[in-house]
């Protein structure tokens, strides 16, 4: 059975961690907040569509668990996503800082910003499922 898609990934916080992972992935990638089972530590599960695919995790640290290190292998995680032009103009009314990455030969075109935590955030649009004009790149 092939891989088709990305279920969810999950992000280790401590709790003063949680309340600025929450906004940003709410606010500024606008996932919303939903349906979390009881698990007995504070986090959030953020959904797309329904689905929920982002999870925050904030590790409770004790005496028999200390604090575990960010996961160092992980460049960024991407989400595929509609609106260029309208994110762009969210961004920037944020004041969030991104990159562009057109991909030349390609009908896509990325945008690269990073979470409170420093993860980067991969944004990828298919520009021909665009509904608007999307040249206006500056």
């Amino acid at each position: 059975m092939p891989v088709t898609a990305l279920h969810h990934f999950t992000i280790r916080c401590t709790p003063a961690e949680l309340p600025p992972l929450l906004d940003f992935y709410t606010r500024v990638l606008r996932l919303e907040a939903g349906a979390r089972p009881e698990i007995p530590a504070p986090g959030a599960w953020l959904y797309a569509e329904g689905q929920p695919i982002v999870h925050l995790f904030a590790h409770l640290a004790t005496a028999d668990a200390p604090p575990q290190p960010p996961t160092g292998h992980v460049d960024h995680i991407s989400f595929r996503a509609h609106g260029l032009r309208e994110m762009r103009a969210h961004l920037r009314a944020l004041d969030v800082s991104f990159a562009e990455a057109p991909i030349p030969g390609w009908d896509i075109h990325q945008l690269f910003l990073h979470d409170p935590r420093g993860l980067k955030i991969e944004m990828t649009f298919w520009l021909d499922r665009e509904e608007e004009p999307w040249e206006d790149a500056a």
